[in-house]
Formats: structure tokens, C-alpha cells, sequence
């Protein structure tokens, strides 16, 4: 356990790093979800290739190679091969991801609420309780309406860096009152 007092310079970063891609992300709608998703595309398609190789040299020097390894391999590529041709697709899938990541991001940021009231100032425990609110709020309204996510993603990405980045900077600047671990 670590004593803090002062200010949290990773916390800071952390929030304007956040800031600035949310900005980014509303100023640019539709370059950022498809440049995630044909990220995620090459990296399924080299993990793909990865479990093959291991298949085949498990097979070359056993006799035998896990066959699910070769199986993972062959749908990763598939999938990959699929983002990155289709990213589209990939969009699909984040319009129904998306919310799910978000509904368990404000569930776990609000398990923590009371850690927050504890040893931060009161106005960083009611700033974040109501961000992670409307958070869960949001969440559930797009899990019930994946057509209006698909369409609004990039949007209510950028609006949520930008909020998630704003409550890391009042965390930074939030004075400690006892023994905290390094997380916050």
C-alpha cells in the first residue's frame, strides 16, 4: 500500500490522452471504428497464422498436434481475412460489443464507488457516480437499440472518452486522505 497526497501525474495523462482521442473521434466519425476494426482484422489474421505454426511444428516433432490449435488458427484467419475485407462487419459486431463493454465498465467503475468516497474529495465521488449513471443508462438504451448504435457508435465513443477522460483528470487532482494502492 502506498500513501498519497498529491497528484496523480498517470491518472492526468491518462485523462488527457482520453480527452484529446475523444475530440479526435468526434472530429473524425467513421475513420476511428473502422481503423480499430481493421486493426483487430491483421491481428486475428497473424494470431490465426501463430496457432497454425504452433500446430504444425507440434505435429512435426510429437505426431500429433492439438487439433484446436489448428482450429483457432483457421477461424482467426477466416475472421481476420473477413475485418478486413468487410470492415463493415466489424462494425456490426462493436454495435452490439460495445454496449456489453460498456454496461460491465460502469458496473465495475460504480463496485468502486465507495473506495472513491472514502479517500477522494466528495465532489470526484459524485462526478464519477453520475458519469457511471448515465453511463449504465446509455448502455441499456443501446443494448435495447442496436440499430440506433450502429449508427450513432462513433459519436457516443468520442462523447464517452471525453467523459471518461474528464473524470481521470478530476481523479488526478483529487487529494488522497489515507492509504491507496497504486490504481488510483
Amino acid at each position: 500500500m502506498r500513501r498519497y497526497s498529491g497528484f496523480r501525474w498517470m491518472q492526468f495523462i491518462i485523462g488527457i490522452l482520453l480527452v484529446i482521442l475523444g475530440i479526435w473521434t468526434l472530429s473524425h466519425p467513421g475513420m476511428a471504428l473502422t481503423g480499430l476494426v481493421i486493426l483487430y482484422g491483421l491481428l486475428a489474421v497473424l494470431t490465426g497464422i501463430a496457432d497454425i505454426v504452433f500446430y504444425v511444428k507440434m505435429e512435426r516433432y510429437t505426431g500429433f498436434g492439438p487439433i484446436l490449435s489448428l482450429i483457432s488458427g483457421i477461424l482467426s484467419v477466416m475472421a481476420g481475412v473477413m475485418l478486413l475485407v468487410y470492415p463493415g462487419a466489424g462494425s456490426i459486431a462493436a454495435a452490439v460489443l460495445f454496449p456489453l463493454w460498456f454496461l460491465a465498465h460502469c458496473i465495475s467503475r460504480l463496485a468502486t464507488q465507495p473506495r472513491i468516497l472514502k479517500f477522494l474529495n466528495p465532489f470526484s465521488y459524485y462526478l464519477t457516480l453520475i458519469l457511471n449513471i448515465l453511463g449504465l443508462i446509455l448502455a441499456v438504451l443501446m443494448l435495447f437499440s442496436p440499430a440506433v448504435t450502429l449508427l450513432s457508435l462513433d459519436t457516443i465513443i468520442g462523447c464517452y472518452l471525453v467523459l471518461l477522460g474528464v473524470d481521470s483528470i478530476v481523479l488526478a487532482f483529487g487529494r488522497g486522505k489515507g492509504d491507496m494502492d497504486s490504481r488510483w
